[in-house]
C-alpha cells in the first residue's frame, strides 16, 4: 500500500514538473506568456483632444484640422507606417475628442486618451494657451507632443524640463522683429496696438511693443480686449482719432474678421493693418474680396513660390480638398512635422516613445518644407516666412531677407462702394 501511494505521488510530482517546465519554456520563447508582438499589433492608435465646437473650432477647421486628417489618409493609403519591431506596416486609427474650446475639458480628455484609452501617440490641441496646458501632461506621462498650432515664448522657460515636447510653429520671438523691420522699411512712425486677453495676445504684446519701439515706431495706443468681444469699434475709433500709421492686433480669427469689418465701416484707412491669426487664410481674402484685403498683413507666411515642396503640398491639398490650402501660416509646417515624425518612427523601428524621441531630437529628414530638424531646444527653425501680406490675391512673404517673395507695400484705402 505504501509503495503504491509513493508511486502515485511520484507520478503527480513528475506531471507537475513537466507542466512547470513547459510553461517556463513557453514564457521564455514568447515573452511573458504573450503572443509575439508582431502577431498582436494591428494598428497605431493616435488620439487628440481638439476644439470641434466652441469659439476655437473655426481656427481648427481652417488650420491644423484638415492637415492631420490628410496625413492620416495619406499614410493609410500607403498601408500605414512600417515598424520593424512588428515586421509590417501598421495603419493609423485616429481618435478625436471634442474639448468644446474649454481648457479644463481638453486637459481631462488628454489624460483620458493617455491613461484610459492608452493610445500610442497624441496630437496637440489648438491655440497657444491650450498647448501650454497640454505640454506638461503629455511629458509627465512619457508621451511625445509635437506642438502644432500654437507657440509660446513662455513655454521656452519650461522646455528644459519637458524633454518630450517639440515646437513646430514660429511665433512672437521671430515674427515681431520681422514686422517691426517691415514697418520701418515702409517709413511708418506710429502705431496702435490691441491684444486679446489670453496667453497669445499677452505674449505677442509683451514681445511686440519693445520691437516696434526699437525700430523707432511710437506706440500711441495700447489696449486689450476680452475674448468673445462683439464690438471693437471703440478701439478703432481711438486709433483713427490719434492718426496712427499702423493698426496692429494680436488676436484670433473671429476678432480679425470683426476688426476688419468695423474698420471698413468706420473708414479707418491705416497705412498698415496687421493681425496675428486669420489674414493668412484664403477664406479671409474671399470673405472681403481680393481688392479689399490688398495690403493687409498677418502671421505666417509661405506660398507655392516659397519652395518646390511648398508647391507639392499645394498640389496635394488641391487634389484632396478641391481648393488651395486654408492656411498660409502653419499648414505646411504641421504636415512637414508629421512627415518627419513618421520617418522617425520608421528609423526607430518601434513604437517606444523614448526611442522615437531620441530620433526626433537628432535626425534631419526631407519633407515638403525641405530639410526638417529641431534645434537643441527642440524648436523647428526652418520657417519660410514670418510675415505675409495680401498682394493681388497672393499671400506674399514680405520678410526682410532671402525668403521674401515680394517687397511690402503700404495698404491702399478701402475700395469705394459702387
Amino acid at each position: 500500500m505504501i509503495q503504491k501511494g509513493w508511486t502515485r505521488s511520484l507520478i503527480v510530482l513528475a506531471f507537475v514538473l513537466v507542466l512547470v517546465i513547459a510553461v517556463g519554456c513557453s514564457r521564455q520563447s514568447t515573452g511573458q506568456g504573450e503572443e509575439p508582438a508582431g502577431d498582436t499589433k494591428d494598428k497605431i492608435v493616435i488620439g487628440q483632444a481638439i476644439s470641434l465646437s466652441g469659439p476655437l473650432a473655426p481656427g481648427v477647421a481652417t488650420t491644423s484640422g484638415p492637415v492631420y486628417d490628410l496625413w492620416v489618409e495619406q499614410v493609410n493609403a500607403q498601408g500605414g507606417i512600417y515598424v520593424e519591431e512588428y515586421g509590417k506596416k501598421l495603419p493609423i486609427e485616429y481618435i478625436k475628442y471634442d474639448d468644446k474650446s474649454d481648457m479644463g475639458t481638453m486637459t481631462k480628455l488628454l489624460e483620458k486618451l493617455i491613461l484610459e484609452d492608452k493610445v500610442d501617440f497624441v496630437l496637440p490641441p489648438w491655440s497657444t494657451a491650450f498647448l501650454y496646458a497640454a505640454s506638461p501632461i503629455a511629458d509627465k506621462n512619457g508621451y511625445i507632443l509635437i506642438g502644432g498650432p500654437g507657440g509660446a515664448e513662455k513655454l521656452k522657460e519650461l522646455m528644459p524640463g519637458l524633454p518630450n515636447v517639440f515646437q513646430v510653429l514660429n511665433f512672437s520671438d521671430t515674427q515681431m522683429p520681422a514686422l517691426a523691420e517691415i514697418l520701418k522699411e515702409l517709413g511708418l512712425k506710429t502705431a496702435a496696438v490691441v491684444h486679446l486677453e489670453d496667453l497669445h495676445g499677452i505674449e505677442y504684446n509683451t514681445v511686440g511693443i519693445p520691437e516696434l519701439e526699437k525700430a523707432g515706431i511710437e506706440v500711441k495706443l495700447e489696449k486689450s480686449f476680452p475674448a468673445g468681444s462683439k464690438d471693437l469699434s471703440p478701439l478703432l475709433k481711438e486709433a483713427k482719432a490719434l492718426g496712427v500709421d499702423a493698426f496692429i492686433g494680436f488676436n484670433y480669427p473671429e476678432d480679425t474678421m470683426l476688426l476688419t469689418q468695423q474698420a471698413i465701416e468706420l473708414d479707418c484707412n491705416f497705412k498698415a493693418l496687421y493681425f496675428t491669426v486669420g489674414p493668412y487664410a484664403p477664406m479671409y481674402r474671399d470673405a472681403f474680396g481680393v481688392e479689399t484685403v490688398e495690403g493687409i498683413m498677418g502671421g505666417g507666411a509661405w506660398n507655392a513660390k516659397s519652395s518646390p515642396g511648398a508647391q507639392e503640398f499645394v498640389d496635394l491639398y488641391k487634389q484632396s480638398f478641391n481648393k488651395e490650402p486654408d492656411d498660409y501660416w502653419g499648414q505646411l509646417y504641421y504636415y512637414s512635422s508629421l512627415q518627419h515624425f513618421q520617418q522617425a518612427i520608421e528609423e526607430a523601428g518601434t513604437l517606444d516613445q523614448s526611442k522615437i524621441r531620441e530620433v526626433l531630437a537628432t535626425k534631419t529628414y526631407d519633407t515638403f518644407i525641405g530639410p526638417f530638424s529641431y534645434d537643441k531646444d527642440r524648436f523647428f527653425r526652418g520657417h519660410l516666412g514670418q510675415v505675409g501680406q495680401w498682394q493681388n490675391g497672393v499671400f506674399e512673404v514680405v520678410d526682410p531677407g532671402e525668403n521674401r517673395t515680394a517687397p511690402p507695400i503700404l495698404k491702399p484705402q478701402w475700395p469705394k462702394k459702387s
